[in-house]
C-alpha cells in the first residue's frame, strides 16, 4: 500500500514539473505563445497522460498552477483559478473517458482540454480581460473561448493522440504507470 501511494506522489510531482517546465521555457523562447488568447501550449500534451495514471489529475493541476504563477499574463490572479479549474476538470473527464476510443485513439479524452479551457479561459478573457470587468459578451466569449479550443485542438491531435500512441504502442503505459489503471 505504501509502495503505490508513494509511486502516486512521485509521478503526480514529475508530471507538474514536467508541464511546468515546458510551459515556463516555451513563453521565455517564444514569449506569447503559451499564454495568450490563441496559444500552443506544447505542454498541453501531457494531459494525455490522465488516461494511464490517475497521478496526472493533481500533477496536471499543480503544473498548471506554477506555470501560470509564473507567466506574466495580464490576467494573473484570474488564470490561477480559471486555468487551474480548466485543468482538473479536463483531466478528471480525460480518465473517465479513457476507454472510449475511436479507431484506436482517445479521441474523446482528447477533446477534454479543448473544452474546457474553451469554456473557462473564453469566459475568463471575456469577463475580465477585453472587456475590462464590464460584463459578460456571448459573441466575444464565443470568438475567445473558440481560439482557445482550438490552440488546444492543435495541440492534443498534433501532439497528444501520436503521444498516447507511442505509449501504448511501446508498452509505456504498463511500465510507468502500472498503478491503478
Amino acid at each position: 500500500m505504501k509502495k503505490k501511494s508513494t509511486l502516486y506522489i512521485v509521478q503526480a510531482s514529475i508530471i507538474a514539473a514536467l508541464y511546468a517546465t515546458m510551459t515556463i521555457l516555451q513563453n521565455v523562447l517564444l514569449p506569447g505563445s503559451a499564454s495568450t488568447t490563441v496559444q500552443f501550449r506544447i505542454s498541453e500534451a501531457l494531459t494525455i497522460l490522465a488516461l494511464y495514471t490517475p497521478a496526472a489529475i493533481p500533477g496536471l493541476t499543480i503544473g498548471c498552477v506554477v506555470a501560470n504563477i509564473s507567466s506574466i499574463a495580464v490576467l494573473g490572479p484570474y488564470d490561477l483559478i480559471f486555468g487551474s479549474l480548466a485543468s482538473l476538470f479536463a483531466a478528471l473527464l480525460m480518465r473517465a473517458f479513457r476507454n472510449v476510443r475511436l479507431f484506436g485513439l482517445p479521441v474523446l479524452s482528447a477533446l477534454m482540454p479543448a473544452l474546457f479551457n474553451g469554456i473557462f479561459i473564453g469566459f475568463e478573457i471575456d469577463f475580465f480581460g477585453i472587456m475590462q470587468c464590464r460584463g459578460f459578451n456571448p459573441a466575444d466569449f464565443l470568438v475567445q473561448g473558440g481560439f482557445v479550443a482550438l490552440g488546444e485542438l492543435a495541440v492534443l491531435f498534433v501532439l497528444g493522440l501520436p503521444l498516447a500512441k507511442l505509449i501504448e504502442h511501446n508498452g509505456i503505459d504498463k511500465k510507468l504507470f502500472s498503478i491503478d489503471t
